[in-house]
């Protein structure tokens, strides 16, 4: 086994402290479930340090370097033998069948989201034997009878021309991105965008009189609505306007830890009464509390005892990267500084920033492998096995099979 895997199970245990009925119990029903992300990313190769080098030394611009270090990140175990191997390892280990994989970079731009798009198009395309590219909640059911794995490809924004000739005009690359295969888009990611305030705009504008006429389309389409970095008001706004379930991926619950990635009852209740779900996530500083793997479990619990076992699912926001990460990064010469970028634009004196959120140990017991770490932790605590399957795919499959036949 991988040793970092292994230490990472290892660190969840420990803080658990699971019978080993519940061991053995929880490790049977992951196995036997069919797991859907709510949110999140396949697992990362390691760069290739010595390409990145000689691209630097040549004068490659940011912008170029960027991109090749993403592509590697998403691609490169297509190609690389001990990549791919460390990939497989992953996913066994997390036992996920489906990822609601993020395949649409940050932004609004079409030709800035289609690279992803086309990234994990290409590694479903080249890896076919083992990760699929889910087009139906049909394909996810058969990757788990097949013993397989899939991706439903998703998007970090809503695809607009951005030229306001017409609402018509801007709205038509949302059909064409569900054509690519995109199931799901964020309205907004963190600030402000002409269809809504986005979580760290501390106007909390809500959403625009656009926003209302890209809902209307992503329904029609078949596109699940995502609120997960969008404010308060206008998750609030979106949830009342759209007529098919919608959600927020990737998330917590306001009433455990104030943050703005979180949300609060009553946003929480207009999601639910569409037939949504909140996704929550394994980000420290969002869940405060202990900030590790019990933390998680508690915004879990909550949703439950307040909404129901049918409106809650897990979206780590995290990712496994190559045991080589580190050392190929060290190839890399130094470079200069640069300024963060747009949707980084954070409130200042934000906990996420801070180092009580950042220790090992909390990270470690959410680590991506450890999804069967979370069927465990959800034994422990007394769910169903009804409403465990619920909580790790059975509702992400219901919403996918919702919006997509509306």
């Amino acid at each position: 086994m991988n040793e970092s895997i292994e230490h990472a199970k290892e660190v969840a245990l420990s803080i658990l402290k699971p019978t080993e009925r519940d061991i053995n119990h929880g490790m049977e029903l992951h196995r036997n479930s069919i797991v859907c992300e709510s949110y999140g990313f396949a697992p990362r190769a390691a760069v290739d340090g010595e390409a990145l080098k000689e691209a630097v030394e040549a004068g490659a611009s940011e912008v170029e370097i960027g991109d090749m270090m993403e592509d590697m990140r998403m691609t490169r175990y297509v190609t690389d033998a001990k990549e791919r191997e460390e990939f497989v390892q992953a996913w066994e280990a997390a036992g996920v069948t489906c990822i609601l994989q993020n395949a649409g970079e940050e932004g609004q731009s079409p030709l800035r989201l289609m690279k992803r798009l086309a990234r994990f198009t290409y590694v479903t395309d080249m890896m076919r034997d083992f990760v699929q590219k889910a087009a139906t909640p049909d394909d996810i059911v058969a990757a788990k009878e097949q013993n397989r794995h899939c991706l439903y490809l998703i998007s970090n924004g809503v695809p607009l021309p951005q030229d306001w000739i017409s609402v018509e005009e801007e709205l038509r690359y949302i059909r064409v991105f569900f054509q690519l295969g995109c199931r799901m888009m964020h309205l907004t990611y963190n600030r402000r965008n002409m269809i809504g305030d986005g979580c760290a705009e501390a106007a909390n504008g809500g959403l625009s009189d656009f926003g209302r006429a890209v809902v209307a389309e992503m329904n029609r389409v078949g596109v699940i609505v995502d609120v997960a970095h969008s404010g308060w008001q206008t998750s609030l706004d979106a949830a009342r306007a759209s007529e098919q379930p919608m959600v927020a991926s990737h998330s917590g619950c306001a009433a455990l830890n104030k943050h703005p990635r979180c949300k609060p009852d009553e946003v929480i209740r207009a999601i639910v009464e569409t037939g949504g779900y909140i996704g929550i996530c394994c980000i420290p500083a969002f869940l405060g509390g202990s900030g590790d793997i019990n933390a998680m479990l508690d915004h879990i619990d909550y949703v439950v005892s307040n909404f129901g076992a049918e409106h809650v699912a897990i979206g780590t926001d995290v990712a496994y990267s190559s045991s080589a990460t580190e050392r190929e990064a060290r190839k890399i010469p130094k470079r200069r500084a640069v300024r963060n970028r747009w949707g980084y634009f954070w409130p200042p004196n934000d906990p996420l920033f801070d180092s009580k959120w950042r220790q090992e140990h909390q990270k470690l017991s959410m680590a991506w492998t450890n999804w069967p770490m979370f069927t465990i932790g959800m034994v422990q605590r007394g769910y169903s096995d009804d409403d465990i399957r619920k909580i790790l795919g059975g509702n992400v499959l219901r919403v996918a099979r919702a919006v997509l036949a509306r």
